[in-house]
């Protein structure tokens, strides 16, 4: 709109936040005679009532609540710049942004943050959880430093490395009669309440994929969209799973209400490390990937560790 300003736009929030003229002026340091002039001339330009007159105060119109919302998400953003250059004065030695699935977020990155702020303190690391295929979108569209996937699929304008490389894994209600077995093959399966990702995710079409081929039905009791949940359901008896093996250790152990079992059968499961190609470069990468190299390993140790996988039965 013609002649519309920020100071018309700074003055209806003022009023409406405030819930009052004489909260705007206090609010916004001038007098009350210019916040009413400033809004009846807003009125003017934009050619709405954004106000009546009740008993001596203002009351917001529908049109005025409309525009407020919109206000506030412009204003939304304007904080939000506001707050990174806050976290640049408050870490002065680097930021570090990462991108990773939801399983990382609590399975491989604490450890790996612990490591690399051991080493820099006052770094500060941004971890930013995304579920596939938004992830792949946010590290092609070059927006986070590194990025963290299951499979190195050809990402436009990224490069993958593999950092980790184990097998799923079998997780049991505590106390399930299968843990008497010290592997589980297909056919254990068979009958048996299964909690499983939905048909989008690649592991649940792999995992079907596996039992399909061994001619064995499941009764599929609870579908969900991260190993965390899948093995909450788990947890509460509400069936067996196939989960990644971090996961499962992390979620696993005494007084825990699941258990984890080996399979006779493998489905690898890996973690590559994404650098972004056209992103300007930040020596931190490096360094982070170097504490999440020694991160997948001691979590290597650790699955052997946990369970070892015995001879086929």
């Amino acid at each position: 709109m013609p002649d519309l300003t920020h100071r018309h736009v700074e003055v209806f929030r003022a009023v409406m936040t405030t819930g009052s003229v004489t909260g705007a002026a206090e609010a916004l340091s001038t007098s009350q005679p210019t916040i009413s002039r400033e809004l009846s001339r807003m009125e003017s330009l934009l050619r709405l009532a954004l106000f009546e007159r009740v008993r001596g105060r203002l009351q917001p119109t529908a049109q005025a609540y409309a525009l407020f919302e919109e206000v506030q998400r412009s204003y939304a953003g304007l904080e939000r710049v506001a707050d990174t250059a806050l976290r640049l004065r408050q870490f002065t030695e680097g930021q570090l942004s990462l991108a990773c699935l939801p399983a990382f977020s609590h399975a491989l990155l604490p450890g790996a943050c612990a490591r690399f702020q051991a080493a820099h303190r006052g770094v500060s690391v941004s971890v930013n959880p995304y579920e596939s295929p938004l992830l792949e979108e946010r590290l092609a569209a070059q927006a986070h430093d590194l990025g963290l996937t299951e499979h190195d699929g050809a990402l436009a304008g990224a490069d993958a490395r593999l950092l980790l490389e184990l097998d799923e894994v079998a997780v049991l209600p505590a106390g399930h009669p299968l843990l008497a077995r010290p592997r589980l093959a297909p056919a254990d399966f068979a009958g048996q309440a299964f909690v499983s990702f939905h048909p989008r995710d690649r592991y649940r079409q792999i995992v079907d994929k596996a039992f399909a081929d061994a001619g064995v039905d499941r009764q599929l009791a609870v579908e969900t969209d991260s190993a965390v949940a899948v093995c909450a359901m788990v947890q509460h008896g509400l069936g067996l799973a196939i989960v990644n093996p971090l996961t499962a250790l992390a979620l696993s152990g005494a007084g825990a209400g699941i258990a984890v079992r080996p399979l006779t059968f493998s489905i690898p499961f890996r973690v590559f490390a994404v650098r972004p190609a056209h992103r300007p470069g930040n020596p931190l990468v490096a360094r982070f990937e170097a504490a999440l190299q020694a991160e997948c390993e001691a979590l290597r140790a650790a699955v052997a560790r946990a369970w070892k996988r015995p001879r086929a039965r």
